[in-house]
């Protein structure tokens, strides 16, 4: 297993479907021996995503009380590492390097709410970005993985 950094953030556009599933596989996958948090650009707030809802739940994963966040909403700046995935949180991360110590890695992902369709194209479009995250971060992490994953 890689070293875990102490903490990390993931970050995207919205902070409605590819940084929450990020976030809730990390913290499923690690527990507590790293901090994770993530947050938006933009962030949209309401109720989360169904569809995250849905495929996340698939794997045991509750985010039914998911709250969206932005960059300004978060409480600390000390993350060791922000992983952003989408273009626009990006360079706002990078911005971050100008006043704070931090390393930036980009896993561009794509986002699933821009997918259309019957019910089933749009769940397998959320299921590929979910199952492209845990990837991800198995193979930058390591895998401790949790029963069922």
């Amino acid at each position: 297993m890689a070293d875990l950094p102490g903490a990390v953030l993931f970050a995207c556009t919205l902070n409605a479907f590819r940084s929450p599933m990020a976030e809730a596989l990390m913290k499923h996958l690690y527990g507590a021996r790293v901090y994770v948090d993530s947050c938006g650009v933009r962030p949209e707030g309401g109720e989360p995503d169904p569809f995250v809802v849905a495929v996340m739940d698939e794997m045991g994963i509750d985010m039914r009380h998911f709250t969206p966040k932005a960059f300004d909403d978060l409480d600390d700046g000390g993350f060791d590492l922000i992983i952003t995935l989408s273009p626009e949180a990006h360079h706002h991360a990078l911005e971050l390097t100008r006043t704070e110590a931090v390393e930036v890695e980009y896993w561009p992902t794509q986002d699933p709410s821009a997918f259309f369709g019957a019910r089933d194209h749009i769940l397998a479009a959320y299921r590929d970005v979910r199952d492209g995250l845990l990837d991800r971060i198995t193979t930058r992490f390591g895998s401790l993985a949790a029963p069922g994953v």
